[in-house]
């Protein structure tokens, strides 16, 4: 849980970040492999599916950052599309224990940045931008910021979908906490 006081801005983005990281874990508590796997809404995606998506975003941090000018192939873009969605291999354990660890690494990582410091940002052809642009690490964490707040409200949608379960009763669930007057810990339906 990340409570209002006061951080250093790597402390304070690193806080936002593992607040949206466990809002997306959160999601697939109490799951059977087949809810994992369900996509209710429109769209193709899963609360499994999700939480591969996340490790891939956490995991491309470190990637851009050993070659930060590398432009985007059919490769990358198979890795990418093929990150939302868990494959025939693939458990939800495996995917939660994949998460885990890079969570871990993620926000260490996140927590030692300086925001401030100059980095150079990869190419985004999907935004018009075709090669490497100097930029500064707020930026890049900052975007992770929006980009996994957009997937924790992906997983809370869809989890909602699945068997009516919010992400506060599920996030109460998952740490142990009890309920008060405003909110209780997410039970299985029996």
């Amino acid at each position: 849980m990340f409570n209002p006081g006061r951080y250093t801005e790597s402390e304070g983005l690193a806080g936002s970040l593992g607040q949206q990281l466990a809002a997306i874990r959160s999601a697939a508590h109490g799951l059977t492999e087949h809810q994992a796997r369900q996509t209710p809404c429109r769209s193709a995606l899963s609360i499994g599916g999700l939480v591969k998506h996340a490790t891939y975003v956490m995991r491309q941090r470190e990637r851009k950052a050993a070659d930060p000018g590398a432009m985007p192939d059919q490769a990358a873009y198979a890795l990418f599309m093929g990150s939302f969605t868990l494959g025939d291999d693939e458990t939800l354990a495996g995917a939660l224990e994949a998460f885990d660890d890079a969570s871990a690494a993620y926000l260490a990582d996140v927590r030692a940045t300086d925001p401030g410091a100059d980095t150079t940002a990869p190419p985004a052809p999907w935004y018009g931008v075709y090669g490497p642009t100097d930029s500064v690490q707020r930026f890049a964490l900052v975007h992770h910021v929006e980009e996994l707040a957009r997937h924790a409200g992906h997983a809370d949608i869809i989890r909602e979908q699945i068997d009516g379960a919010s992400a506060p009763s599920l996030l109460m669930a998952v740490e142990g906490r009890e309920g008060n007057d405003f909110i209780q810990p997410w039970t299985p339906a029996t």
